[in-house]
Parts: structure tokens; C-alpha cells; sequence
């Protein structure tokens, strides 16, 4: 072919949703070399050093494009969950008039552009697309169960009346295990809100896209990737997009040694599937009560940990998602005592830890994790089963799909007697059932005999997400270059 073919991806702020970004840029080029790739990426703020160093890292042609950070200060009343995510919603609009801008640039250059890809917030996008008679495409950061949820969103909406956690039945979304109303998602439960709304308009613009892109694999979701795939009459109208499952997908390991050597070193010298790994994920965080709860926890449970801890906010649980943080040391918010209690058998760290590396160690034998979609991918890749602490956006719907359909997960209870908290005897006892319970077992072999074996299997040869990939790569090939 005499020219490269461009294909354009535009991922909404946050690493969360550039590393599936990336990481598909590179599977793409990897399996067909005829492709480039540039990034564009909208910014809310200074881009943080870590974004950067994971896109100078990239292959030569994968490249990437800051848009003007955009600011929100006259706009941001508040940081919680659904502050942020109306802030993202308002910066991929805001960003528009950048990305034009760009996309006129690289097609002037002659650069054989033939398809825009972009993320669930930044669907307004696929009017620039058109403006440039190029085809857009959505790339659904989470699974077939959140894209299932938000397709049923509209019809759920014209049939129920009452707020989503005050249905007496459980939701029965296409393809999915019945999800109570309480679990659809904090972002749903205000059916007044603007999140609410944003969701809902953002559902029905998903159907114009020419195709949506998935970080999925068929073994961990058949239902759900089967009821989007098909004619599924529980949907509202509207002709759904194909969907091509193209994952998992998960990064690769960090390339900064010095980082993570003390985790691991302290990794070497456990028993094998010994240690317990618990991280919230780059944004989350929990409460200053619920930390003392999950101290004390794990303290009780007599069992070895990894705690990748963050200080406390009690307003959001994604506090941390754009470094709206305490700045104070997280460790000052422990109980006392608690470190030096623990020393022997628990490794506590300061907000970051080599996540990919740790759980590809021999001595991890369990993740508590917040269930975002990424961290879910990487714990079935390296066959480690999960206790489940969903904290926001679709978690809660992630932490169903594990626990209740594929069945390798356990949830903590939370009662309303203990005033919203996983309390610490409860933790406890859940550790206790995953690390050395006869259940725990019996996951641990589900996890890795069920879903770790068919995911090293999706991108063989043979592979459905493989044939997946190359199906949406000869789609792309045929397709006509943009033009201005």
C-alpha cells in the first residue's frame, strides 16, 4: 500500500481511560503494521508526569497530541464522583474546537486518516467526524454488562417511575444476571441530576457510531456480548452498531525499577499465593472512618497484605481521580500502633504501587480491589481471584458480574445498622474466606480454569478477539480517507 493509514483516537481525561486507549493503539499496530495511530488527547489541567512517560514510551507510530488543557475552576463547586464526571462530559465538548483544529492539520498534511475512535464521554465528537466524512467509532473502556446497561438506560427510564435503588425487583438488563437497582451505579440513582441526564443522552448518541470497540473477551461476559450482538428485543428501539470484543487488553509492566524494587523484594520472601493485594485503583478513595475500618480489618484477618493506602477523604470516593487529595501523609491517618503490629506479615504503601507486577507475582493469591474494568482485566490475566469494593461509576455492576455470574469474586457486606461501612469484622472474615477457605480455593481454581486460561487464548492465532481485531483492521482498510 503506498500510503499509511491514520487511524485517530481521541480517550477522555484520565489514565483510566488512555491506558485502553494505548494499549489497543499497540495491539493495532503490532498485528497491522499497514496502521499508525495518533492520540489526541483533551486535558483537564497539566497532563501528570506519569501520562507522559507512558506515551513517550510508545512505538514510533503511535503518536500523541496534547489539546489545550481546559480549566474548570469558575465551574467546579465540588469534587465529587459526579462533579468529575461532569467535569470530563464538559471538557471532551469543550475540547472540540481543538480537536477540529487538529484533524484539519493531519488531513492537510496528506495523511490518509480513515478512522476516528472515540471514548463513551466524547461522543459530540462524531460530528467533527462527519464534518470530515470520517467514520467514528466509540470505544467502550468497560465491559459488554455497562454497555448492555446503558443500551437498556433509555427503556428502564420510560418504564420505572421511582428512583433505581427503590425497585423491589432486581433489573433484569439483556444478557445480564439481575442486578438490584441499588447496584445500577451511583451515578444513575438521581434520576433529576445532570449526570443522570448526561447518561441518558449519552446512551442514545451510541448508536451512531459506526462500531463499537470493546475491552472484553466472549468467555468472561457470553450474555451480554451475545444480547449486543444479536436482536435482542429488550432493548429500546434504535439499530445498535456492531461490536467487535477485542481484549483483554492490559498494560505491560512498569519500566521504573527503582519504583517498585522494595514491593517486590518484600514479594520474594512470602509463600507462594500468600499475600492479599489491596489497592482502590488511581483515583479511589475511601473515607477516614471506612480506612480505620479496613486497618483494623485486615489486622484482624491474620493474614499476609500488600495495602496500597491513600489518604482518606470523606466527601468522594474518586477523590484522587484528578489529584483533588489531603496532601498530609496517608500514614498519619492509620491506627496507632497499626504499622508496627503488622510488620511482620503486612507491607503498607503511599498511594502507588507496580500493580501488573504484583499481581503476576507468585506469593499474590488475592486482590481487594474497587472493580474499575482495567484492574479486573489485569487480575484475570494473571489468574487472581478478587474480594470486591466498588466505590463508583459502574463498579457496582462490575462487582455484581464477578461475584454473582462468573464467580470470582467475594463481596463484603454493607449494612445500614453500621452506618454505610464494610465493618472491620466483616472484612475479616471475607479475607479470611479468600486466602485460606475452602471457597477461596475453589475460586482461585474457577478464576484460572474458566477465564486465565481462555484469555491467554483470545489473541492466538485462532483467537475470537484476535479475528475481532482483524475484522475492525480490513473494516478500516476499506475505509475512504477524510477529507476537508
Amino acid at each position: 500500500m503506498s500510503q499509511t493509514l491514520q487511524v485517530v483516537i481521541v480517550p477522555s481525561p484520565g489514565m483510566g481511560h488512555l491506558i485502553p486507549f494505548i494499549e489497543f493503539a499497540k495491539h493495532l499496530v503490532h498485528f497491522h503494521d499497514y496502521f499508525n495511530v495518533t492520540c489526541i488527547i483533551p486535558t483537564i489541567g497539566t497532563p501528570p508526569d506519569a501520562m507522559k512517560a507512558s506515551l513517550l514510551a510508545l512505538p514510533s507510530n503511535i503518536n500523541h497530541i496534547f489539546l489545550p488543557p481546559i480549566s474548570f475552576e469558575e465551574d467546579r463547586s465540588d469534587h465529587s464522583e459526579v462533579g468529575n464526571v461532569v467535569l470530563i462530559s464538559l471538557a471532551m465538548t469543550r475540547s472540540l474546537p481543538s480537536l477540529r483544529h487538529t484533524l484539519k492539520s493531519l488531513i492537510e498534511t496528506n495523511t490518509r486518516v480513515v478512522a476516528l475512535l472515540v471514548d463513551s464521554f466524547g461522543t459530540a465528537a462524531f460530528d467533527v467526524a462527519n464534518e470530515f466524512k470520517l467514520s467514528s467509532y466509540l470505544f467502550f473502556t468497560s465491559n459488554a454488562m455497562a454497555l448492555s446497561t446503558l443500551f437498556y438506560l433509555p427503556k428502564l427510564d420510560e418504564m420505572v417511575s421511582c428512583e433505581f435503588r427503590d425497585l423491589p425487583e432486581p433489573v433484569k438488563i439483556p444478557g445480564c444476571v439481575p442486578v438490584n437497582g441499588r447496584d445500577i451505579g451511583e451515578l444513575f440513582q438521581d434520576r433529576k441530576s445532570d449526570t443522570y441526564k448526561l447518561f441518558l443522552n449519552m446512551a442514545r448518541r451510541f448508536g451512531l457510531a459506526k462500531g463499537i470497540v470493546l475491552n472484553t473477551f466472549i468467555d468472561i461476559e457470553t450474555g451480554a456480548l451475545k444480547a449486543l450482538m444479536e436482536e435482542d428485543e429488550e432493548y429500546s428501539g434504535g439499530v445498535r452498531p456492531p461490536i467487535y470484543p477485542i481484549g483483554p487488553m492490559i498494560r505491560a509492566g512498569s519500566s521504573d525499577r527503582g519504583r517498585k524494587s522494595d514491593c517486590l523484594t518484600w514479594l520474594d520472601n512470602q509463600p507462594s499465593g500468600s499475600v492479599l493485594y489491596v489497592s482502590f485503583g488511581s483515583g479511589g478513595t475511601l473515607s477516614h472512618n471506612q480506612l480505620i475500618e479496613l486497618a483494623f480489618g485486615l489486622e484482624m484477618s491474620q493474614q499476609r497484605f500488600i495495602w496500597v493506602v491513600r489518604s482518606p477523604n470523606d466527601e468522594s470516593a474518586n477523590a484522587a481521580f484528578f489529584k483533588v487529595q489531603s496532601e498530609k501523609d496517608p500514614f498519619d491517618f492509620l491506627p496507632d500502633g497499626f504499622l508496627e503490629r503488622t510488620k511482620q506479615r503486612g507491607l503498607v504503601i503511599s498511594s502507588w504501587a507496580p500493580q501488573i507486577e504484583v499481581l503476576g507475582h507468585g506469593s499474590t493469591g488475592g486482590f481487594l480491589t474497587h472493580c474499575g474494568w482495567n484492574s479486573i482485566l489485569e487480575s484475570v490475566v494473571y489468574g487472581v481471584p478478587m474480594i470486591a469494593w466498588p466505590l463508583f461509576a459502574e463498579q457496582k455492576i462490575n462487582a455484581v458480574m464477578l461475584t454473582e455470574d462468573v464467580k470470582v469474586a467475594f463481596r463484603p457486606e454493607v449494612r445500614k445498622e453500621d452506618g454505610g461501612l464494610v465493618i472491620r469484622e466483616e472484612i475479616a472474615k471475607v479475607v479470611k474466606k479468600m486466602m485460606e477457605g475452602v471457597e477461596g480455593k475453589k475460586v482461585r481454581k474457577r478464576m484460572r480454569e474458566n477465564l486465565t486460561d481462555a484469555a491467554s487464548k483470545a489473541f492466538m492465532e485462532d483467537g475470537a478477539s484476535r479475528k475481532s481485531l482483524l475484522k475492525l483492521a480490513l473494516e478500516w482498510k476499506n475505509q475512504k480517507a477524510g477529507k476537508y
